[in-house]
């Protein structure tokens, strides 16, 4: 089912520095918007939110709120069956899983690897490729970054 989405342009030099690396693009609201709604329309946007709540989770401090959030990531990422379950190998999983009573801000960092490589390999290389990416590139408006909408 492909994703529907109307969108105000950014200016087609911003979009085009996004090829330079996946760390660019995921640096800049538009760019990850945009590559946002190009993994919805795969059916793969758990890879990108679950590498944003790693980002998030790294950033946070009292050990109550580590806990709390360690137990939503992995409630909602890593365990078997989970809503929006990441595709990582059994030991990861199995190691996660073990430490997850008494987890630390470091306690999905391997997984996080796993999924930017997934992503840097083979969702981000698809991405430059995807209508969605060449119609920003090839736009002619310039003018400043608004928003990016995805409509489904």
């Amino acid at each position: 089912m492909p994703v529907k989405c109307c969108f105000y342009r950014s200016p087609p030099a911003e979009a085009m520095a996004w090829s330079e690396s996946m760390d660019t693009l995921l640096a800049n609201q538009a760019g990850l918007d945009a590559f946002r709604t190009f993994l919805k329309s795969e059916f793969s946007e758990e890879n990108v939110e679950f590498w944003l709540a790693c980002e998030d989770f790294k950033k946070t401090e009292t050990a109550e709120k580590i806990a709390s959030k360690a137990r939503m990531i992995y409630t909602e990422f890593i365990v078997a069956d989970a809503p929006k379950e990441i595709n990582i190998d059994f030991s990861t999983r199995d190691i996660i899983s073990r430490n997850i009573a008494e987890p630390t801000v470091r306690c999905f960092d391997e997984a996080q690897k796993l999924v930017y490589s997934l992503m840097a390999k083979d969702s981000f290389p698809r991405f430059l490729k995807s209508e969605i990416y060449r119609k920003l590139v090839n736009s002619q408006q310039v003018g400043t970054h608004k928003k990016w909408l995805p409509f489904l």
